[in-house]
């Protein structure tokens, strides 16, 4: 067990879980959340809450944030009470955020200027598995900021696999595995699309797959969710999917690689924009595929 102060900024559906497992581990926890009433929500389990980034970190000591974009990121480090000056010396910023390699590369400059360091650590899970400490963890960063983070990224998931120094290459990993999931999911959501018109259920055609020749989380999963339209509530939203690919398509642009898969996840993304469903699960991209397909969908 740990004693060790810990400032954990952002409490979405993903960060508000992550809190609470650092604290049943023994941390000492002070978070940060734009919004009181999601922080107040762990006050019975013993979180101290506070008013601005600023005041949530202990110089010297580690952050984790959990943020919905770049911009939020930027936000809390390096805006108006943003909490990079007081980290300070010594401190150590963890970021678990989807965001660009770029972003990352810049904040773990802004840091080092300051004699912190920084540890870019984005993960792969639901809300779900971060609440059973199952998410997979990529991380990428100087190795003395990897020593000093392993005990956090231990309390929140089930495996950390590291992709070397360069701060914006775990960035880049997990921004290559949302496009894949995001992919699978088109990819069942047409197959199913395709059962269904030819007579055969949706649940039956998604269990098969998932325990047959696309046995593996992704599919089981996702395919639960898509043959019976669960779109709610979000794990991940419209919205954000949409913010993720447009990432993969300004890394792919920047890296010279065609993706056209990526563009037709783009569409599928703006298509649920349009038609009001930014705060549905990401999964919602089905109801396109399924009106594509002339099926009735509510």
């Amino acid at each position: 067990m740990s004693t060790n102060p810990v400032a954990f900024v952002g409490l979405g559906s993903m960060g508000a879980p992550m809190a609470r497992n650092l604290l049943n581990s023994g941390f000492t926890v002070t978070v940060f959340n734009r919004s009181r009433a999601r922080a107040e929500a762990l006050a019975t389990d013993g979180v101290t809450i506070v008013e601005s980034p600023h005041e949530a970190v202990t110089p010297g000591g580690i952050v984790v944030s959990m943020l919905a974009d770049d911009a939020a990121l930027e936000a809390v480090t390096l805006g108006k009470d943003g909490f990079a000056e007081r980290l300070g010396e010594g401190g150590l910023h963890i970021s678990m955020s989807t965001v660009s390699a770029d972003t990352s590369r810049k904040l773990a400059r802004e840091h080092g200027g300051r004699g912190s360091q920084f540890l870019t650590a984005p993960v792969f899970g639901r809300p779900e598995a971060a609440a059973a400490r199952k998410l997979w963890i990529c991380q990428s960063g100087a190795a003395a900021a990897k020593a000093r983070a392993r005990p956090v990224l231990e309390a929140l998931g089930q495996g950390i696999h590291d992709f070397g120094d360069d701060p914006g290459a775990a960035s880049v990993v997990k921004l290559s595995g949302n496009f894949l999931i995001l992919s699978a999911v088109e990819a069942l959501a047409e197959a199913l699309a395709l059962g269904e018109k030819s007579g055969i259920d949706r649940a039956v055609l998604a269990g098969f797959l998932g325990q047959t020749i696309f046995s593996c989380p992704i599919y089981q999963n996702y395919g639960r969710i898509l043959a019976n339209r669960a779109f709610e509530p979000p794990g991940f939203t419209v919205e954000l999917g949409m913010k993720d690919v447009k990432l993969v398509r300004d890394a792919a642009e920047a890296a010279t690689v065609p993706m056209p898969i990526a563009d037709l996840l783009h569409a599928r993304l703006l298509t649920g924009l349009a038609k009001g469903r930014a705060s549905l699960d990401w999964t919602a991209i089905e109801l396109s595929t399924a009106e594509d397909a002339g099926i009735a969908v509510k």
